[in-house]
């Protein structure tokens, strides 16, 4: 590497000629391009966007050392600073480059191969060049795409269905402690008939368990890998058997099974995996809406609202009211839901910007598919953690508005008909009294069979 005479700067070449770096930079002249191209978010490629690519240019140079497409050492270097780069703490500090790149991620696959080739030809003292030797039988055009798809299965198995499971167990675990208590159904926010509290939570468990497997089930599409396809997806200048070696031998280091694409053109001229993908997590992030929401009706008031259960007090509420406290994990979880729906409208519009051969929006892509899976991840952690496990149940409030709801009156349905029934919800609800009470004037039946028939718990087992 040309060294410039101050001792800070060096120069190095690529194909448009020098460029003046930084002296201790691992990167090259094109990531410094980018840097100067670039400035226009200050948000980076995400870590496990870039984990993921350091990955493939390791099992890439594995793979074309066992066709004998890379020189042993050569391969070794690149998979020693592969290593070295995923075991370094601070590795995101090499890859510097806006998410607001090239389309194709051109940048960020040369940041990679730059910053590999300098860091194996300094661990090796051989010259290991960035093109030639790290980004052999590859193209940005192949290998973004197969990042997207790897970091997005790392994640999701790693990370996001652990903290989804999490979630669902302390959901069924307090559903399972609360399924003493009954309180008042509301149906358009209206007084319904009566639910246990443990079916109000099983339905939040039952909604993440669907959508779970949705996304499951999406997931396997993203297994398919488009390396191989290089250039156009007609797999020029990489070796026959790479792409299926490839697979097979990320499947050996990840201990996920990733499988060639049968044909790679689809999974480079468009991403509609990740398109499903995020779609899929846009209804997980609708579900825990949905579920926060409950949450914070139940909690409402403490005096004026529901006040059905009490969330944990997490931190003072108002600046200026003493004693104060608001719900601030479902608070927070809404908005992580919010901007998950915000992150798959952009994912869909990035997944229209497939012309001809190459979708040309995959940084983007990426970055907010990603975004999407790490917040879910730990909204849901907090969720389970500092909402679900600890709320206690206000019993007396559950009670009393249980006792004064008229719409136990359904039960009599059968019996006396919908328009007496009708009758004497109305006037229940005109004077304030418990139905029974009313009922009991209304109707020739004796209290005690009232109390059988309006029993609150019996009427959340169904039937007649």
């Amino acid at each position: 590497m040309k060294r410039t005479d101050s001792s800070e700067k060096r120069f190095a070449k690529d194909s448009l000629g020098e460029i003046e770096i930084d002296l201790g930079a691992l990167f090259g002249a094109q990531t410094q391009r980018a840097i100067n191209n670039f400035s226009i978010s200050g948000r980076k490629m995400p870590d496990s966007f870039i984990n993921a690519l350091i990955i493939i240019k390791s099992i890439a140079a594995k793979t074309n050392m066992e066709l004998n497409c890379v020189d042993d050492r050569v391969g070794e270097a690149i998979i020693s600073a592969c290593q070295a780069l995923i075991e370094d703490k601070d590795f995101m500090r090499h890859f510097p480059i806006d998410i607001f790149q090239t389309g194709s991620g051109t940048s960020s696959n040369m940041n990679a191969n730059e910053v590999i080739a300098n860091l194996a030809s300094e661990i090796s003292g051989i010259s290991i060049e960035p093109n030639d030797h790290v980004n052999f039988g590859q193209s940005s055009n192949d290998v973004i795409p197969t990042a997207i798809h790897v970091s997005a299965v790392l994640n999701t198995t790693r990370f996001f269905l652990p903290a989804f499971l999490n979630l669902i167990d302390a959901i069924e675990k307090k559903a399972e402690s609360v399924k003493s208590y009954c309180k008042t159904g509301r149906t358009h926010l209206m007084d319904a008939m009566p639910v246990r509290l443990d079916q109000s939570l099983l339905s939040w468990s039952g909604q993440l368990i669907h959508n779970l497997n949705l996304i499951k089930s999406t997931l396997e599409s993203l297994k398919f890998l488009a390396i191989g396809g290089t250039a156009v997806g007609t797999g020029v200048n990489t070796h026959a058997k790479f792409s299926r070696k490839f697979a097979a031998n990320l499947s050996s280091y990840t201990d996920i099974k990733f499988s060639e694409a049968k044909n790679s053109f689809p999974l480079m001229g468009s991403q509609d995996s990740a398109v499903a993908l995020s779609g899929q997590l846009k209804t997980m992030a609708v579900a825990i809406m949905k579920i926060s929401n409950d949450l914070r009706w139940m909690n409402s008031g403490p005096l004026a609202g529901l006040g059905e259960i009490t969330l944990k007090p997490l931190q003072p509420g108002s600046s200026i009211m003493p004693g104060k406290v608001n719900p601030v994990i479902p608070e927070a979880t809404a908005m992580v839901a919010a901007e998950v729906i915000g992150n798959d409208s952009a994912v869909t519009i990035a997944g229209q910007s497939g012309n001809f051969e190459l979708n040309v929006m995959l940084p983007l892509i990426a970055y907010n598919l990603l975004s999407s899976i790490d917040i879910l991840t730990s909204s849901a952690n907090l969720l389970a953690d500092k909402a679900i496990r600890d709320f206690t149940v206000n019993e007396s409030n559950l009670t009393k508005a249980l006792s004064l709801n008229p719409i136990l009156v359904t039960a009599l349905n059968p019996i006396i008909g919908y328009g007496q029934a009708a009758k004497i919800a109305k006037k229940a609800y005109a004077e304030g009294r418990p139905i029974i009470d009313v009922a009991m004037e209304e109707t020739d039946m004796e209290r005690e069979d009232l109390l059988k028939l309006l029993d609150p718990i019996k009427l959340t087992k169904g039937g007649l």
